[in-house]
């Protein structure tokens, strides 16, 4: 009770939006007494080759970037668990962004999970990031807790997510989440409030 606990994973992952086997990984995931987020480390073999991610990010990149106006939206999925066809690449980054803060926040004996994105509006940028605000959802394990996170979302295809958020219910202000290495949207981020 008192020392760290390392873990040894080996899983398989799948393509976000068809299912489909994406691969497999072998990772480490050590808890330290001293620090609530995990110490992972991850080795995974990816089925689909760089070349088509690559290409995947950016189909879904063009499409978020070339829009006549800002993207909203609120309550996605809906009620009944629909997506609107034209907001699921903002779905799919609000996933990607939101790992970031559930890997944060996990712990040996919480987890969280991205239930809804409760309103998003893209933010038009001179450069060619494209950026988001979100207010996402996440459902806490085991006290079903539902956690109202604000978080900002930054990216651009063959760069790592940017990833800022603060949690309502965190009390030390805005924390990054950011990525370290380059990543994939298709695969799968010490201000407050309104100055956020």
């Amino acid at each position: 009770p008192d020392s760290d606990h390392k873990y040894y994973l080996h899983f398989t992952t799948k393509d976000y939006k068809s299912g489909d086997n994406a691969g497999s990984c072998l990772a480490t995931v050590l808890y330290l007494k001293t620090k609530s987020a995990p110490v992972v480390n991850i080795k995974c073999t990816n089925i689909k080759d760089e070349k088509q991610i690559e290409e995947e990010d950016n189909r879904l990149y063009q499409k978020m970037r070339h829009q006549t106006k800002p993207i909203t939206g609120n309550n996605i999925p809906d009620s009944y668990g629909n997506i609107e066809l034209a907001l699921e690449p903002v779905w799919a980054l609000a996933v990607a962004g939101s790992s970031y803060i559930m890997w944060e926040k996990s712990t040996e004996n919480l987890g969280y999970f991205m239930a809804q994105v409760q309103s998003v509006k893209q933010w038009i940028r001179k450069d060619d990031f494209i950026e988001f605000d979100y207010t996402v959802l996440l459902h806490e394990i085991p006290t079903q807790e539902i956690i109202s996170c604000h978080m900002r979302l930054t990216w651009l295809p063959g760069h790592p997510l940017k990833v800022k958020y603060f949690c309502a219910s965190d009390d030390q202000g805005l924390r990054d989440g950011s990525g370290m290495e380059s990543g994939s949207a298709a695969e799968i981020l010490p201000e407050r409030g309104a100055n956020f």
